[in-house]
């Protein structure tokens, strides 16, 4: 082989390497830990994240509106069960979400006395165009102190659908309306939830560090 086909030889063999080189780098994982196109989120690992500093979980009884439940604490807990190469879907199963320091404005009500998410757990995706879906049916069950005493109502929703950010690396939910399906008519039939929650954190790794979509 002559000296000038070893250099051409060379040069294509670079060329393809440099080609390749930015797809192998933005390939990766859908979900990785410490930084965008990070190390692989690993299957069992525990994801968790409370609500992001500053925000509130509400159920409105209109969207956008001012009426409803406020509360001041959430959090939810999900095990990561694939993470798939980017683009893709990765599938978490929610195991825990929880609801604190709830006040209501309801007309009628006085106080919540509790707020609780039933037939957990729920199998989530994750995709790489940063929709989340957290597939039902899910139920709520809300507990309102009212002037004729306690009174129960009971939400459900088939499927609930946010997005996720890697700015500050947040899941937000935006008036997602949940159905009445039992309680009195003190109970609103509809209640639009959102709230944003972030930064998720890979509780599984060494410093709990915060976990990206890719």
């Amino acid at each position: 082989m002559g000296k000038r086909t070893v250099i051409a030889a060379f040069g294509i063999a670079a060329a393809a390497l440099l080609t390749a080189s930015p797809a192998n780098a933005a390939a990766g994982n859908v979900l990785t830990y410490g930084s965008a196109g990070g190390s692989a989120v690993g299957s069992g690992d525990v994801l968790t994240a409370s609500l992001a500093p500053g925000a509130s979980a509400t159920i409105r009884t209109t969207a956008g509106g001012t009426t409803g439940i406020t509360c001041g604490a959430s959090a939810f807990t999900a095990t990561v069960t694939g993470n798939p190469a980017a683009p893709g879907t990765a599938t978490e199963s929610l195991t825990a979400h929880t609801f604190g320091s709830c006040t209501t404005n309801i007309l009628g009500t006085t106080g919540v006395q509790s707020f609780t998410v039933g037939n957990l757990p729920y199998t989530t995706t994750a995709t790489s165009a940063g929709v989340l879906t957290v597939n039902g049916p899910l139920t709520t069950t809300v507990k309102l102190n009212t002037a004729l005493g306690p009174t129960t109502c009971v939400y459900t929703k088939a499927s609930l659908t946010g997005a996720t950010s890697n700015t500050g690396n947040t899941i937000t939910f935006t008036n997602q309306a949940f159905t009445k399906s039992s309680g009195p008519a003190s109970c609103p039939g509809t209640g639009y939830f959102s709230a944003t929650y972030g930064p998720v954190k890979d509780t599984s790794k060494s410093g709990s560090p915060s976990v990206f979509v890719n």
